[in-house]
């Protein structure tokens, strides 16, 4: 067997694969030696099949079977000691004239190689790790909320100002039919068409600036998240229930019933609490933001050329399904972005011995069920049980792969904050879920 590469430009390669009968046939003879023991041919006691029969019968398949899995054996090796570092996989070069009968075959395989580039994590970017605070109006909504779960409520006969309105919203064009509950007082507009309103009403909504926070909107009417930005609809809603709460008072017996262990002990010290609280959970949409700024601006200035007519004639017989060119070109387009980066973050991980390794996960998977056995009361569970745990989930190869994938963006993240210069801007929750959506 002779394996030589040609390449015919710094993205494209072509590997020549000659075999010949000498690397194939030994393995082919013993096959066909089994395959003489177990053949059934009428007229013959099994195992006395005649060679010559058997050959004709079975002589090609075989050979033809074998030489494939030499030739993909021995592809894979060359490429591994070759060090060659490819995309996709290799396409085979179809010849109208192969022929099986032949006394050396030669192949040929397409490859597309990953490109060589450099990456700049220290130059100057526009890249910015946005710190969200908790603002004091924030902090406000939070205080009322508590003094309303833990206050007192009473029925009305008709809505006011204070009034809590549960509702069935509907509109059939866009299959609305949500049964949801709001203050009067989180309303940015229409307040005046729904005060006086009684039980059994219907009234007619329009849901523009319905609310300051279209996610209160998208909960209200139970729609997604694409479809609630920009949603201009008019709803029916039928008054249900209308009820006013006396909020609870801002004293110790409340304050114990939130913290048990006595940290609380004024209004001041609770809000300063749901500040901390509320700025813990932040952290993670802030961090994820971040994340996503500095794949973008990877990606933006991350130079490097892809074998795109390789990638996209790949394609074509890549998926379970095969694609026409023009369908191949598209998948490309969409998937580009996403390749590119898979290359910078390849890259990083290497050129910096990011890696994750079985500890790692099991660690990291135990964290998660502390996480969820804490929310069922169990704050203390034994070390052996989580260990069991974390290896039941890890043999699940979907649910490991998930959470590797969830590590090494954490992994990423400490690096990126590390060795990137970026500019740290504080900015309020409201805010911040603004800039999101424009």
């Amino acid at each position: 067997m002779n394996i030589t590469k040609e390449n015919l430009d710094a993205l494209n390669a072509v590997v020549k694969v000659d075999i010949v009968a000498e690397d194939y046939q030994e393995k082919v003879d013993k096959m066909l030696i089994d395959y003489r023991k177990k053949a059934n041919i009428p007229g013959f006691r099994k195992g006395q099949v005649p060679m010559g029969l058997v050959k004709k019968q079975y002589g090609k398949s075989v050979m033809i079977d074998e030489v494939n899995k030499l030739l993909q054996t021995a592809l894979n090796k060359f490429i591994i000691e070759e060090k060659l570092d490819i995309l996709g996989n290799p396409l085979p070069r179809i010849k109208d004239d192969f022929n099986w009968d032949a006394p050396t075959f030669s192949f040929e395989f397409e490859l597309g190689l990953a490109p060589q580039f450099d990456i700049n994590l220290k130059a100057k970017n526009n890249v910015v790790m946005k710190k969200i605070i908790a603002t004091d109006s924030l902090i406000d909504e939070e205080v009322q909320n508590i003094q309303a779960r833990y206050g007192k409520m009473s029925s009305l006969d008709e809505i006011t100002e204070e009034a809590n309105v549960t509702a069935t919203f509907v509109n059939e064009e866009n299959e609305i039919n949500k049964k949801s509950t709001f203050r009067i007082s989180e309303l940015k507009s229409q307040k005046n068409s729904l005060i006086g309103a009684t039980l059994g009403d219907v009234v007619s909504l329009e849901t523009k600036d319905l609310f300051e926070d279209v996610h209160r909107l998208q909960h209200l009417l139970g729609v997604s998240h694409d479809i609630v930005h920009g949603l201009e609809i008019t709803v029916e809603a039928t008054i249900e229930n209308i009820t006013k709460t006396e909020l609870a008072d801002l004293d110790q017996e409340l304050f114990d019933k939130l913290f048990a262990d006595g940290s609380v002990t004024t209004a001041t010290e609770l809000r300063e609490k749901i500040k901390e609280d509320a700025e813990k959970q932040f952290q993670q949409q802030s961090d994820q933001q971040f994340l996503n700024d500095v794949i973008e601006y990877l990606i933006d200035n991350t130079t490097f050329v892809l074998p795109a007519s390789f990638l996209q004639k790949w394609l074509q017989t890549a998926g379970e399904k095969p694609l026409t060119i023009e369908e191949a070109i598209e998948e490309y387009n969409k998937s580009e972005k996403g390749l590119r980066y898979q290359l910078i973050e390849g890259k990083i991980l290497k050129d910096n011995n990011i890696s994750v390794s079985y500890t790692d996960l099991v660690d990291y998977a135990k964290g998660f069920i502390r996480m969820q056995m804490a929310q069922f009361g169990n704050l203390n569970p034994e070390e052996k049980e989580l260990e069991d745990i974390a290896g039941r989930i890890l043999q699940n190869k979907e649910e490991a792969q998930k959470l590797q994938s969830q590590l090494i963006s954490q992994k990423l993240l400490a690096f990126y904050k590390e060795n990137m210069t970026f500019e740290t801007k504080e900015i309020g929750y409201e805010d911040f879920i603004k800039e999101m959506h424009h």
